[in-house]
């Protein structure tokens, strides 16, 4: 099916009217630097909340799940399920801290809580680090989805369908900045939810697949519809459900699923106009992400398997296709222009475009957050007037976008994009969950972790180019050793984390400590509390009365997590079963779900001082 005149149509109108709302909502957007990255710290839950959904709903997102599904099933999405984990401990235990902090960025942090040139050196190399070369990264990424995406869907030129959608952005993006971001995320999300799910009765009901009791019956998807991996495959088990749910959670750094929050998240979090509306929001955000979206493209993922069982199968059909855009990813898309009739398609592609659109807009803007308020206004021009900052920040916003198209050009997948930046911040994440909670963290901590994931990882990438054999597409050999290429690159994460986290406690160990006088002051605005902090709050009364009793609520923060994780995924696995015809199942998740959500309601006063 290729579009016509009609989908041009919705599509077209669809643009013009986020335009609209853009530039409608960017009154007071830009009037200073806190209101063109942080919407005067005024925002409702419910609004955050949708943002954060509709920023992580990226254009690639449905790529990467079809990857991982026909790749390794439904369990392979325990690589980013077993994020819900540190996203819960960011809704129980971090949100509240960050928003008591009242800073501009999160890197703002480091020269809140370290002292001296190694905290100065850390905000400034991290906010060029991460705000322009890791989220050109990132933006690339999703323009490599979107170059996909046209390349299959819109029947024009890719390039040229990419710098007209990122122009539209940068209208609405650069002139209300977040604030036009949160309200057009707003629409995005209406938008994209809604196309997520209707190519799903289109694909299930038609003659190819058959229906959904025809489906579930198919021998190529009967053997992937298990939430849990093949455990006396020890090697499987191992990629995807044991390492990510014991480790990878917590010890690395992935945008959107930071440890303790970070990035964008807590971008929505310096946002929010109180304490329970940081909460409040992110929670909203972790039950949408993880609980409720991810059926849809799962769904379209397996059934991508019975029309095209392998990538020349697509190769064949779609030989209007630039073959070096063929990869599983792009499964996804071809099975939206094999199935939608005209009409619903062009419903269906404008709310793909507005996941491309949402993603980018909070991207370029949380970058240009790093550049502007971590390395122009503190290092270039600290005198730098609200009106200048706010014209670098839209600088910035057009060059990180122009740059990440011209990146775009040089990725292949999705899920190539997904493993490398988890490996890169492979060790980082435990650092990021204990500065909070130990006065002995130093900024000396953070920046031998940051430098030690570049070089561990640099390291395996030598050692895999010089002794890896690959004997076929899913399997490799080392040193003798016959392996799952899956396998491989876990193992790979597992070594950077163990020698990486080995670093950084040495040199934090090996190291001057921050000065009291800062440790004093971060205690006194953020209240941590807990038995990490009892040699500062020594000598200080009020401190150390409150050290253990009212400042510390982390206990009650992680029961809260504990429920609504058991919560979050036991409603994800009931939808599953509700659709595999499994009513027993199904009505038992059910049940446990709202026995959770009783729980935890009556526990959720607990987490607040």
């Amino acid at each position: 099916m290729i579009i016509n005149y009609v989908d041009w149509v919705i599509i077209i109108v669809f643009l013009l009217l986020l335009t609209a709302i853009g530039m409608i909502t960017s009154r007071g957007g830009a009037d200073d630097s806190t209101s063109y990255f942080l919407s005067k710290r005024n925002m409702p839950w419910w609004l955050l909340g949708v943002s954060m959904v509709a920023t992580t709903f990226s254009l690639g997102t449905p790529n990467l799940i079809t990857d991982m599904v026909r790749s390794g099933g439904v369990a392979q999405n325990w690589q980013w399920w077993c994020f819900l984990l540190s996203g819960m401990l960011t809704v129980f235990v971090y949100s509240k801290l960050w928003n008591r902090s009242k800073i501009m960025t999160d890197l703002e942090f480091y020269e809140v809580r370290y002292s001296g040139r190694a905290a100065a050196f850390l905000r400034g190399f991290r906010s060029i680090y991460l705000g322009f070369f890791f989220n050109i990264f990132i933006l690339a990424s999703a323009a490599l989805a979107l170059l996909k995406f046209a390349a299959m869907m819109l029947g024009i030129n890719p390039v040229l369908a990419l710098v007209i959608i990122s122009a539209i952005i940068l209208v609405y993006s650069t002139i209300g900045g977040l604030k036009s971001i949160l309200w057009t995320d707003f629409f995005l999300f209406v938008v994209a939810m809604a196309g997520a799910f209707i190519p799903i009765f289109y694909i299930i009901n038609s003659p190819q697949i058959g229906g959904l009791e025809s489906f579930l019956t198919n021998d190529i998807i009967i053997e992937r519809l298990s939430f849990f991996p093949d455990f006396t495959n020890a090697q499987t088990a191992l990629t995807i459900f044991l390492i990510p749910i014991t480790i990878q959670w917590w010890a690395s750094w992935y945008p959107g699923s930071e440890p303790g929050g970070g990035g964008y998240i807590t971008q929505r979090i310096l946002s929010a106009k109180s304490e329970k509306d940081a909460v409040k929001g992110t929670l909203f955000f972790n039950v949408m992400h993880f609980a409720v979206r991810p059926w849809p493209w799962i769904l379209v993922g397996l059934a991508s398997l019975i029309i095209f069982p392998n990538l020349d199968s697509m190769v064949q059909v779609f030989k209007d296709v630039n073959p070096r855009y063929i990869q599983n990813d792009i499964a996804y898309s071809a099975m939206l222009r094999h199935f939608l009739p005209n009409g619903v398609l062009g419903i269906v592609l404008a709310s793909l475009i507005a996941a491309y659109m949402s993603t980018v807009s909070t991207q370029i803007n949380w970058g240009a957050s790093y550049l502007v308020n971590d390395f122009y206004s503190r290092f270039v021009n600290t005198n730098a007037s609200e009106k200048k900052k706010v014209l670098v920040g839209r600088i910035w916003t057009i060059a990180l976008i122009v740059l990440s198209i011209v990146l775009a050009l040089y990725l292949e997948s999705a899920l190539q994009v997904f493993q490398y930046m988890l490996l890169i911040g492979a060790g980082t994440g435990l650092i990021y969950l204990l500065r909070w909670f130990w006065w002995r963290i130093n900024a000396w901590s953070e920046i031998s972790a940051m430098i030690g994931a570049m070089v561990f990882s640099l390291i395996v990438i030598i050692i895999e180019k010089k002794s890896l054999v690959y004997l076929d597409d899913q399997t490799v050999m080392f040193y003798g050793f016959e392996m799952q290429k899956g396998f491989w690159d876990t193992m790979k994460f597992v070594f950077v984390v163990l020698f990486n986290s080995l670093l950084w406690i040495t040199v934090t160990l090996c190291t001057r400590p921050t000065e009291d006088k800062i440790l004093v002051n971060f205690y006194k605005n953020i209240r941590p509390g807990g038995p990490g902090w009892k040699k500062i709050t020594q000598g200080h009364a009020e401190l150390e009365k409150n050290r253990m009793t009212k400042d510390w609520n982390v206990p009650a923060g992680l029961l809260c997590m504990s429920i609504s994780c058991v919560g979050i995924l036991s409603m994800l696995f009931s939808m599953g079963y509700l659709i595999y015809g499994n009513y027993l199942g199904f009505t038992i998740l059910l049940v446990v779900t709202v026995i959770s959500a009783i729980v935890l309601f009556k526990s959720w006063g607990k987490i607040f001082n």
